[in-house]
């Protein structure tokens, strides 16, 4: 398929050497005399370049380039270190839950404090996790697509597999001088060699699994047919995995806080808050840049809302609640910036870890076609913005951006190259994250990313370039349950598409017709992109540390 692509391009500037013609287009009724437009972080018709092997090939723009890291250099020298990095990463909101991207009090849950913050820095309308929680996360450590880190699914109930002591991003920031603190839901493994402490954060505060583990079993209303029954609940008491929050060091290793239970779990966020609160104030004089990953408990299934929030939503749904309540832990957490003097220079990097679980109500919303557990735009396209004061454009920006991208932006602004990481890391080991440090800071600045490419469970399912997606493998939401909350992860897989499955997500988000036979020449590079990372799976085979079975 590239070579195709190679033979149209060269084919057209030889039929414009040859005639003398700039760009004879129109129609039928004759030629036409509009110009056209080019748009920013639109790249069909242009080549990215590769930067290493064992890296996704990026553009490159030396100009952009050369002002964002000669504002780097400047802010560095008035503060005396690299910058302080956030990110603070929701669970199960939906594209449009935040007042930022359109919902907000609209849907019946104001996020004040987001979108101020939002809205003074670069909004990025398409940007993209991966269908379910502990892949993202683990995209978000590694840089890779969890076809590379392996982590296909979420490890449920003590189910061995994680991390297992792979080169994270908190990793190589200590070796950059930063302090790493991780706060709140971890969920890549409880093993050893998986657990934070052995991963790279200096100091984790938090639980190992994920928020419904804790309480689905204990709840009379949800789950009768083990709560009720003596034997079965005793199963789940001894069931193995860590049913506690936890605060885990190298020192210590992993230290039993408290019990998780209906209870406790409402304090959750306020307790993690608290944490975080604290480590930022703490970090206040100290001579080092520090790290904080805050990842949140709700909006997760099952809420239970925080007393001092139950109901204080307008929607007065649990998720919503719990929109409110996040809403003001972030807030918090700005405040403690502001009032310690480290805002200046803390990038602060706010996302969803996927799109809104769509299968136990009430959940969040999203505009388009699909739900968590799928590659539809809807279980991956996710709320987010950077915030640098002065130092990040405010705006929006529809460039592309995976969250992988976080491994290689994040280690870029504190000071390693992209050559340096691509030795860092080893020849056997594939990035699938590209530096976005130039389009977060040049004032014009443009997506490094080219295209992005979409996994679903342990298939390579879509790819897209510019406002085009390609769909190899997808997920039919009603294909097995006719009645429902259908969705995510209770649809059907189907791999093969019909090989002209293109869609145009400027004019179709919904993603409910193609596009792909009236747009051969869009299908042929496309179809090229496909190609190049089928070849990068053979160079770079897919692992599966948490799979599938028959995986």
């Amino acid at each position: 398929m590239k070579k195709i692509y190679f033979l149209l391009f060269y084919l057209a500037c030889a039929v414009i050497l040859a005639t003398g013609q700039t760009n004879p287009r129109g129609a039928t009724t004759g030629p036409t005399t509009a110009p056209g437009f080019n748009h920013p972080n639109q790249y069909i018709g242009m080549m990215p370049t590769v930067v290493a092997t064992n890296m996704e090939p990026m553009m490159v723009r030396a100009s952009q380039d050369q002002e964002a890291f000669a504002k780097l250099k400047t802010i560095e020298a008035k503060t005396g270190k690299k910058p302080n990095i956030l990110i603070f990463l929701l669970d199960d909101v939906g594209w449009m839950d935040p007042g930022f991207n359109g919902g907000g009090e609209s849907v019946g849950n104001p996020t004040p404090n987001l979108d101020l913050i939002a809205h003074d820095g670069l909004i990025l309308t398409s940007a993209y996790s991966t269908p379910s929680c502990t892949p993202t996360r683990a995209t978000i450590m590694t840089g890779q697509t969890p076809l590379h880190h392996g982590l296909l699914r979420p490890p449920m109930y003590g189910e061995p597999g994680g991390l297992d002591g792979v080169i994270t991003l908190p990793k190589i920031l200590q070796e950059l001088g930063y302090v790493t603190q991780g706060v709140g839901k971890w969920h890549m493994g409880e093993n050893d060699a998986s657990l934070p402490q052995n991963v790279g954060f200096d100091d984790y505060y938090g639980f190992l699994g994920v928020s419904d583990m804790y309480t689905e079993w204990r709840d009379m209303y949800f789950n009768p047919e083990i709560a009720l029954s003596p034997l079965r609940f005793a199963m789940m008491e001894q069931s193995p995995f860590n049913h506690n929050n936890v605060h885990c060091t190298k020192e210590k290793g992993v230290e039993n806080i408290y019990q998780i239970d209906l209870e406790s779990i409402k304090n959750l966020d306020q307790d993690w808050a608290q944490y975080s609160d604290k480590f930022i104030r703490g970090m206040k004089d100290s001579d080092q840049p520090w790290f904080l990953y805050h990842a949140t408990r709700a909006c997760h299934f099952d809420n239970y809302p925080n007393d001092e929030y139950a109901g204080k939503s307008p929607a007065r749904t649990v998720f919503s609640d719990g929109m409110v309540e996040i809403d003001d832990v972030f807030g918090k957490l700005i405040k403690a910036l502001e009032e310690t003097g480290q805002l200046d220079n803390t990038i602060i990097f706010f996302t969803s870890d996927n799109g809104p679980e769509a299968e136990i109500p009430p959940h969040g919303r999203t505009p388009f076609r699909g739900s968590k557990g799928s590659s539809w735009e809807g279980g991956v396209r996710v709320p987010t913005f950077v915030y640098w004061k002065e130092m990040i454009r405010s705006g929006k920006s529809d460039g592309l951006f995976d969250l992988a991208d976080l491994f290689n932006t994040c280690i870029s602004v504190a000071g390693m190259n992209s050559a340096d990481l691509s030795k860092r890391i080893g020849t056997d080991r594939y990035v699938d994250g590209v530096d976005q440090t130039s389009f977060w800071l040049a004032n014009a600045g443009q997506s490094n990313r080219y295209s992005r490419i979409y996994t679903l469970n342990q298939y390579f399912s879509a790819v897209r370039v510019d406002e085009f997606k390609a769909h190899i493998t997808l997920e039919l939401q009603e294909a097995i349950f006719p009645r429902g909350y259908t969705g995510g992860f209770s649809g059907a897989i189907v791999t093969n598409t019909g090989g002209a499955t293109i869609v145009n997500l400027y004019t179709n988000p919904q993603e409910d017709v193609s596009v792909g036979v009236r747009h051969i020449p869009i299908s042929v590079i496309i179809g090229a992109e496909i190609d190049r990372y089928v070849a990068v799976l053979k160079k770079f085979p897919p692992q599966s540390k948490i799979g599938f079975q028959g995986n």
